[in-house]
């Protein structure tokens, strides 16, 4: 009985809506034309109106959400310190936890999201040479990107005698590396020509075998560093590309990367001559990735380094001293490799100071690695010569067992960066080391009758002769190497003692006197006879994205014309911005 009196009532209700709907028919077909226009347009205009409330609201919801995501980002951000698998929670919103964000689709979308992890703006005017000495080095710089646009456009390198190029990677090398060199110099015309090329010709979809350290400090390193100083977005979509090219390197059994990758295919593999990586290589493409990752949002360029970084810290090592290579697939370093502060290990250290500096002294790990191992450099690596006692740093052959009273050109990068150190709050002792090892590199080349240093000079520590220092015959060249330069712009800046600035005037006019040809400047084969310099033909790009940077910078009468308060710089001489963590 209740189902029939339900569908009884169901019949009765559909009749009446039946005649209602009649009867507003009939209203409606009553009505002229005029006037249904006038109620179309009244519907039209309510709908949009309720359409645009309700976005409205919803927008402020998601801005809501997204201020409450920033402000968990700054705490995950503050509770950062050694442990760099924390990495990945900055940026995982707490809903997604363990996913990491797809790669930027749009960087004004990514800037947005995480603005708290970029630096404050530090654009800054360079209005171009304000003493006569930078004008000199303007010129000369000039001077070597005449003969570089008419003989190498395009290329990597300079032969400036032969009126040619050579190729390493076949990616434009000295123009990538040297454009921030030239915005820095105020040289609006060479900006705008390197520019051009990057955004028209600067392709990485190449078949070819690149060396990964080498191409992230040149080309990563310079592509992020005009960024910062133009915040012109074109560098950084280039940045990506590489980037993402790159990080198959990483694709290894122990997460120490591979040496080479083919930027086209993209497989990683070891180099040819070795089954092992250099040690400083795998650890001097940190600051690079940590940067981009800065920039974009996206974590995985971060990651990918900083697992290097705190795997060789809990390596074994001599008082912090580490050997030269490092094996990929196993993660360890090669038994008996030699203990170097010059080649294949230098920029270790440095890059263990420049990280901490970077992340704000926020990875203590990092800080200590450095003490511990500039402590085992003055246990194990520094002796003096006979007679005059000159300090230097020698090597440990044979894992440690054997003392070489030898020392490359590359080693004295170190006194600037024992300098940076200081300023940063670590041992004042590091500075009296700074300054002895400053006097010795000076003394390699003014004992030189090119006032040119060569790369790799032996001293005398038994008194088997009257001369401190001696140059065997294969190691007499001179590659117009930046190291020495680099730490008296350090030091000049850190403790404006113009006495470095002096050095550095007599050093270029080495340069000018004794690699300086008709169509740029020439790496030399002996720096030991004025007469017979032996030519190399041989113009690096280092030379103009390093070498005459760091001589410019020295010759400022503004030591902050790039201020290490705000700028780290890596290892090709690009000023990166220094992070709150």
């Amino acid at each position: 009985m209740d189902h029939v009196a339900l569908d009884v009532s169901g019949t009765n209700e559909n009749i009446h809506d039946r005649k209602r709907t009649k009867s507003l028919k009939r209203l409606w077909n009553q009505l002229s034309k005029c006037q249904r226009s006038c109620i179309y347009t009244i519907v039209i205009v309510l709908t949009l109106t309720v359409f645009y409330l309700v976005s409205t609201e919803s927008e402020k919801t998601q801005i809501s959400i997204a201020e409450n995501t920033n402000e968990n980002k700054k705490e995950v951000l503050n509770n950062i310190r050694n442990d760099p698998r924390d990495v990945d929670t900055v940026f995982h919103d707490n809903d997604s936890e363990g996913q990491v964000l797809e790669e930027p689709g749009g960087l004004e979308a990514e800037n947005n999201r995480n603005q708290v992890l970029l630096p404050p703006k530090v654009l800054k005017k360079f209005t171009g040479p304000t003493t006569a000495r930078q004008e000199a080095v303007v010129k000369a710089f000039k001077h070597a990107w005449q003969g570089y646009k008419q003989f190498a456009w395009g290329h990597d390198h300079l032969k400036p005698i032969t009126e040619g190029y050579s190729d390493w990677f076949g990616l434009g090398l000295s123009i990538v590396d040297a454009i921030d060199t030239i915005y820095i110099m105020g040289l609006t015309k060479e900006y705008k020509e390197a520019r051009e090329w990057i955004e028209k010709h600067l392709h990485f979809d190449v078949n070819r075998d690149v060396n990964l350290f080498e191409v992230t400090i040149r080309v990563l390193g310079g592509l992020l560093s005009i960024y910062h100083l133009t915040q012109d977005r074109m560098f950084i979509t280039k940045a990506v590309d590489l980037a993402d090219r790159l990080l198959p390197s990483f694709e290894s059994e122990s997460g120490i990367p591979y040496s080479d990758v083919n930027l086209f295919t993209r497989k990683a593999h070891a180099p040819k001559w070795s089954p092992d990586s250099s040690t400083s290589e795998v650890t001097t493409i940190q600051l690079e990735f940590r940067d981009l990752s800065r920039i974009t949002g996206n974590p995985k360029y971060e990651n990918a380094v900083s697992k290097v970084s705190f795997h060789i810290h809990n390596l074994e090592k001599k008082d912090g001293l580490v050997p030269i290579f490092i094996n990929a697939n196993t993660g360890q370093f090669r038994s008996y490799a030699t203990i170097t502060l010059g080649a294949r290990g230098d920029s270790y250290y440095e890059y263990l100071l420049k990280q901490w500096l970077q992340t704000g002294k926020t990875i203590d790990y990092l800080r200590d690695d450095y003490v511990t191992s500039i402590m085992g450099v003055e246990k194990h690596l520094t002796k003096r010569t006979v007679p005059n006692g000159f300090l230097f740093i020698g090597e440990l052959l044979v894992g440690g067992k054997d003392f070489k009273p030898k020392m490359d050109h590359l080693t004295c990068y170190l006194p600037g960066t024992l300098a940076l150190g200081v300023h940063n709050g670590l041992p004042e002792s590091h500075m009296k080391l700074a300054e002895e090892l400053l006097s010795t590199c000076y003394q390699t080349y003014a004992q030189q009758p090119t006032f040119l240093a060569p790369e790799i000079t032996y001293f005398n520590i038994q008194g088997e002769n009257s001369n401190d220092m001696y140059v065997k015959t294969n190691d007499a060249h001179n590659l117009l190497r930046p190291e020495y330069l680099e730490s008296l712009w350090y030091v000049y800046q850190l403790t404006g003692n113009k006495t470095y600035q002096d050095w550095g005037w007599q050093i270029f006019q080495g340069f000018e006197n004794y690699t300086k040809v008709k169509n740029g400047y020439t790496s030399i084969g002996n720096v030991k006879n004025p007469l017979n310099v032996r030519p190399k033909d041989m113009m690096e790009s280092f030379f103009l994205s390093e070498t005459l940077k760091y001589l410019y910078l020295l010759f400022s009468d503004d030591p902050k014309l790039i201020d290490l308060d705000t700028y780290v710089i890596n290892s090709e001489a690009h000023p990166l911005p220094i992070y709150s963590s």
